[in-house]
């Protein structure tokens, strides 16, 4: 049964596959990188390994948060990468059988490829991404 780490951002939440999940990591001060896009918060040092962090607010066009506790980074393996998310808060991890999943609705464009269900948990709806398309263009950019 696949299961998905959810996160918020804003007043939504969206989840992720859990195998692209390597770690949560607390907030922790970034590198800022000149001439990078808004997307692309900078650099940190994971273990000794620099890795880029992306902004997930900036990439769906959300204006900036203020700080909190709640902010974390989440530690993802995309295209092989690893890259860091800040996301607003982490809630759970769910499991969910592909009967339960909705197919993305027809959005004209919008979001096309980048969200590959939507599941219904209670009163709430939780946007299933497909990560590596949300994430590959920045992180590409970062790496050219």
């Amino acid at each position: 049964m696949p299961q998905y780490l959810t996160f918020t951002l804003g007043a939504e939440q969206y989840g992720v596959d859990i195998l692209a999940v390597q770690e949560i990591k607390a907030w922790s001060p970034i590198t800022p990188i000149p001439n990078a896009t808004p997307a692309l918060r900078g650099v940190m040092n994971l273990r000794g390994t620099i890795v880029p962090v992306i902004d997930l607010r900036a990439v769906f066009g959300l204006p900036p948060s203020e700080p909190s506790p709640l902010r974390v980074i989440v530690v993802l393996s995309v295209g092989g990468k690893v890259t860091g998310a800040i996301v607003d808060a982490v809630s759970e991890v769910l499991p969910a059988d592909d009967d339960e999943i909705q197919p993305p609705p027809e959005l004209g464009g919008v979001a096309d490829g980048f969200v590959t269900g939507v599941l219904s948990v209670g009163e709430r709806l939780v946007v299933l991404l497909d990560i590596e398309r949300v994430l590959g263009g920045v992180v590409a950019s970062a790496a050219a």
